[in-house]
């Protein structure tokens, strides 16, 4: 068993509790840390200091930012017809981050998972529904996980805007660019034929 001075070690376990961080990497990181200049430690404390104290959830979509409405949502560029839904804000960046979306967003702030108790009253679906009120919003295209909590919250949402007057699309669920079709399962087949499209 390693032992390690106690700041070394708080810092380890601080480290450890970051999605997709071991044992292993905790130790690395930790180790560049103490290796790095003064100044660069002092920059990341002071970075994730600042996070914590200046970023809160933007009052319309409610991904992050620094002041009550984000910049998305005041982009006098962006197509104001249509909406994408997406569970958290790293989702909304991976929709972005692609270049082919240009309108606006709505973060609801996770999934529907009964199990857990996380139902339609603990996400931010009456913003949603009121913005598809009273915006001039013609499309809302529901870009959720193909999982079983995503297809809940989907099923939901669509029955929910629907009668609203408003065109409900799903993001195509497909086989992956370079992907062998005999590894694919079940779903994702099924999905790739339901979302096939015409040349």
């Amino acid at each position: 068993m390693l032992y390690y001075a106690r700041p070394l070690a708080e810092l380890l376990e601080q480290l450890e509790k970051l999605p997709g961080i071991g044992p292993k990497s905790a130790q690395r990181l930790a180790f560049h840390i103490l290796r790095a200049p003064r100044e660069d430690s002092e920059n990341l404390a002071r970075a994730v200091r600042n996070v914590r104290e200046q970023i809160k959830p933007c009052t319309r979509c409610g991904s992050f930012t620094d002041l009550e409405i984000c910049d998305i949502c005041t982009d006098p560029r962006r197509d104001n017809a249509a909406l994408c839904v997406v569970a958290e804000a790293r989702e909304l960046m991976a929709v972005e981050n692609s270049g082919e979306f240009r309108g606006r967003y709505h973060v609801l702030g996770g999934l529907m998972n009964p199990i857990e108790g996380i139902g339609p009253d603990q996400l931010n679906i009456n913003a949603l529904v009121r913005r598809v009120g009273e915006e001039n919003i013609s499309e809302v295209i529901l870009a959720l996980s193909p999982t079983v909590e995503g297809e809940t919250t989907t099923n939901y949402l669509a029955n929910l805007l629907k009668p609203r007057n408003v065109r409900v699309t799903q993001l195509a669920r497909g086989l992956p660019f370079g992907g062998d079709l005999d590894y694919a399962d079940q779903m994702t087949i099924a999905g790739a034929m339901r979302g096939r499209r015409e040349f």
